[in-house]
Formats: C-alpha cells, structure tokens, sequence
C-alpha cells in the first residue's frame, strides 16, 4: 500500500476512533453530570492538538506572523459557522436550542480536518510519521466523537440523524488528507502552516465559546477541571510517546 491509498487507509483510524466514541455514547445511558465531564475531556483534548500539534507546527513558517494572523482568521472563520447555523435554524423555524450541540459538531469535524491535513502532509515527508500521526490520534478522537454525538442526544436529535452525523466525521478527516496530499504539496510552507494555523483557532474558539458552555448546563461534577486537565495531558502523552 503506498501514495494516496496509504494517505487515506492512515486518515481513516482518526475516523474509527472518533465513531467508536460515537457508538460507545449510543449504547449507554449518558447522565447529565457524565456528559459534562466528557466535554472537559474532549475541551482539553483540543486544546492540546492546537497547542502541542498545531501552533508549533504553524509558527515554524517565514514569516511566522501570517499563521499568527491566520490564527485569528480562524476565531472569524467559527464567528461565520456559528452565525451560518443560527441562520440554518431560523429558516428551519427553530430556536437557539440546538446551535450549541451543532457548533460542537462542526468543531469535531474541524479537529477532523486537521488530522486529515496533518496526516497528508506528514505522509508525504515520511510513511512512517504519517503511521505516527495517525495511531496517535485515534486515542484522542474517541472521547472527542462520544462528547459530541452524546451532546447531539441531550439536545433531542433522532438516532438515526446522530449515527448519520456520527458516520459523516469521516468526510473531513478524508477531505482534510486529499487537502494535504494533493493541494498543499505544491503550496508554499507557509500557505500549508497557515491552514493549520486557522484551523487551530476555530478550534479554540469551539472550545471556550462551545464546548466549555455546554459542559456547564444541566448538572455538572466538581470534577470537570480534572478532566479538562486530563484531557490535555492524555493528548500530551500521545504526542510525547508516539510522535516521537
């Protein structure tokens, strides 16, 4: 197996972890209290991919201000998504209610996209790193993929819409490898660092403007800060120990 096949069987284990998760929060009956620490799991995870993985990768560019600027860019890019589903939501004759679980949604699959990038990108350098970035990740999307489809439940979304959305995770991560392998190849580095870069920010954005609110309504565990933490060292230990 090698080129883009190699590219997209590495870019698929993000995906199955990330609907393992998915599967695993169909299956149990997911409390409000487990729930919330589930989403300070995930928020921490994030926030380790764009600090440990993605920024330091996006400031090695020249010059560094344009992913710094990128970055920025990115808190817009989610500032656009979260107002496009308020827009959806409206025309759908809907209330607010749902926009959060959405925007979590659409933050997964950011962080999705962003493995698929990586993964791409690495790939192309070195197999054998691309094998890496791939393994290491798949430990950090199963938390990911039960908080947002458990999220998705609280909210009243049917089963079959969850399992449909929770399959769906696969496009981006997909996506996100053709991105890498095919289009940012031939881009200048700091064309490809900046994509990271926006990435990262939207992500951020998702985590303290989402994810955090969400864990926060409905019954909540003195515990969150702990997982919050946790979720940030497990990420950090994936990184340290396969990555390397």
């Amino acid at each position: 197996m090698e080129g883009f096949t190699l590219v997209l069987a590495l870019a698929a284990l993000p995906a199955a972890g990330n609907f393992l998760g998915a599967l695993a929060s169909e299956v149990t009956e997911v409390s409000e209290r487990v729930l919330s620490l589930a989403l300070h799991l995930a928020a921490g995870i994030v926030l380790a991919v764009v600090g440990l993985e993605l920024m330091p990768q996006a400031l090695q560019a020249t010059p560094p201000w344009v992913p710094i600027l990128a970055f920025v860019g990115g808190g817009a890019f989610f500032l656009g998504v979260e107002r496009l589903l308020d827009y959806v939501k409206n025309r759908m004759g809907g209330g607010q209610g749902a926009t959060g679980p959405l925007a979590i949604f659409t933050g997964v699959s950011l962080d999705l996209f962003s493995d698929g990038v990586m993964i791409g990108t690495a790939t192309l350098l070195n197999p054998s790193l691309g094998l890496l970035l791939a393994l290491g990740q798949v430990p950090a999307d199963i938390p990911e993929g039960f908080a947002a489809i458990a999220t998705l439940r609280r909210a009243g979304i049917a089963r079959r819409t969850r399992v449909l959305m929770a399959l769906s995770f696969t496009a981006p991560v997909l996506l996100g490898a053709a991105l890498g392998y095919f289009a940012l190849r031939q881009a200048p580095e700091v064309l490809t660092l900046s994509v990271l870069a926006l990435t990262g920010g939207a992500l951020t954005s998702v985590v303290v403007e989402e994810m955090i609110e969400e864990a926060h309504q409905g019954q909540t565990s003195r515990l969150g800060p702990i997982a919050l933490t946790a979720g940030f060292a497990l990420f950090a230990l994936i990184s340290v120990y396969l990555d390397t």
